[in-house]
This record gives structure tokens, C-alpha cells and sequence, in this order.
């Protein structure tokens, strides 16, 4: 004898039912995911600015001639045919042509480094200093006058603000210090406290000696002025990006957590 089993079907009603349900429960989850990707594009941009930064120092050092990573000018274009990605260029020939740079066009060198809608806005180069992040006559003075002196040693031009990173065949170089954003291009981000605007900075600092680097949020004035006071140097040496404001208690734990 043979039993049979009916298997019933969805009808149309529980289908449009499911889907419904779907599409309710995406709208209330895509503007958080959304949120969320938006968010990360300027840590993403942070990251990726590092990695072309140790990407072109190993190139250096492997080829044994110098690179040379800066960004465009008010009338030229990026390899994206933009104005907002870093150029890297290495030195043609060192003996015939000095100071003769070309752009390098292999892939690793003209991907998207900066994410849409975010902008370099400032390149400092020199080690950071309380009193130069403070804006003081003094530091401010000495900074440009160092930075006029890079300019004439290595007989370039270049627009101010965004003096080009010289690496040698040996990897080193200066300091630098890249401020990133996604403020408007006619929104000047120098010079101001972090939190009294509605966007958001961060700095990817360079140590030219041993090519580390780190990204590290601009820091306040408060924080500023207990670095002074304690003769602290502005750089943590380790990746900070969290808004919550320094307290003497957790610089001294991050210095320490460098020393181990």
C-alpha cells in the first residue's frame, strides 16, 4: 500500500508577506551600514596614505634611488585625472639628470589612495612640536624658514602647504606630517580645535629616520598645553583616532605601552 505526502506551496500572499518583512527590516539596518562605511573613509584614506608611504620607501631602498611622493598643483592633475591623489615620482637618472623626477605609473603607485570626499589639506615637514602645533611666532617662524630652506636645497617649487616628501636610496627622509579631511574644499582645517567643527581630521605622521609611521587625530588644545607643561613630545608613536581627550593618566600608560 502506498502513502502519498502532499507538500503545499507558499501562495502569493506569504511571499509578498517575506518580502515585506525584508525590505522593513533592511530599511531600518542599510542607513546604519551606510553610516557606518561613511564614517571609515577617512581612517581607510589614513591607511592607505601609510601604505603607499612604506610601499615607496621599500622601492627606494630596493632600487637604490630616490622617490619622491607629493601632491598636485593648482593646475595639474592626478594619474586619475583628479586633484586629490598623491603623486609618486622616482629619480631618472641620478648622475645625468639629478633631481629629474618621473612619475611612476606601476600599480601599486597610481591606485586610489584618498577615498571619495576626502582631501589632503596640509603636508608639514619636520619633526611636530607642541609649540608649532600651537601656532607660536616663534616655532611658526622657524618652521618656514626650515621648510623655504628644503625648497632651495632640493631647487624645487611647490605650492604652499605642500612641500613634495623627498625619500633617499637609503629610506630616509624628513618628517612629515599629512593632515587628511573630508571638510570642503573652501573650509580652512589649520589651526583649529577638532572639536568646534562639524568634520573630521587626522594626521598620518612619518618618522623619516625609521620609516614608521602613525595615524593619530589632531589633538586639542587642552591636550596641547599638558604636553608643554610636561615637555611631552606631540607624537603617541601608536595609532589614535578615538575622540575621547587625553588625561595625563593615559598618555603616561601610551608612552609606557611604546616603551615594552
Amino acid at each position: 500500500m502506498r502513502c502519498s505526502v502532499r507538500h503545499r506551496g507558499f501562495t502569493l500572499l506569504e511571499v509578498l508577506l517575506v518580502i515585506g518583512l525584508l525590505a522593513l527590516m533592511a530599511g531600518f539596518v542599510m542607513p546604519t551600514m551606510i553610516e557606518s562605511l561613511e564614517q571609515e573613509r577617512l581612517p581607510e584614506s589614513a591607511r592607505q596614505l601609510r601604505a603607499l608611504l612604506q610601499l615607496t620607501r621599500a622601492n627606494a631602498m630596493y632600487e637604490g634611488r630616490r622617490y619622491r611622493i607629493r601632491f598636485p598643483a593648482e593646475d595639474e592633475l592626478d594619474d586619475r585625472g583628479e586633484q586629490r591623489q598623491p603623486i609618486v615620482e622616482v629619480e631618472r637618472d641620478p648622475l645625468t639628470e639629478p633631481d629629474q623626477f618621473d612619475s611612476v605609473k606601476a600599480a601599486w603607485a597610481s591606485e586610489e589612495t584618498l577615498k571619495r570626499g576626502i582631501r589632503c589639506a596640509r603636508v608639514r615637514l619636520g619633526k611636530p612640536t607642541v609649540d608649532m602645533l600651537m601656532g607660536r611666532d616663534g616655532a611658526d617662524r622657524q618652521f618656514l624658514e626650515e621648510e623655504e630652506e628644503i625648497e632651495q636645497a632640493q631647487d624645487l617649487e611647490f605650492d604652499d602647504g605642500f612641500p613634495p616628501l623627498i625619500i633617499e636610496a637609503d629610506g630616509t627622509c624628513e618628517w612629515a606630517t599629512f593632515l587628511l579631511t573630508d571638510a570642503a574644499e573652501d573650509e580652512d582645517v589649520t589651526d583649529v580645535d577638532p572639536r568646534e567643527v562639524d568634520y573630521s581630521m587626522l594626521e598620518v605622521i612619518l618618522d623619516g629616520l625609521t620609516g614608521l609611521a602613525w595615524l593619530q587625530r589632531p589633538l586639542y588644545d587642552d591636550e596641547l598645553e599638558m604636553m608643554r607643561e610636561h615637555d611631552w613630545p606631540p607624537v603617541l608613536r601608536m595609532d589614535f583616532i578615538r575622540p575621547q581627550a587625553l588625561t595625563e593618566d593615559n598618555v603616561l600608560e601610551i608612552r609606557m605601552s611604546n616603551v615594552r
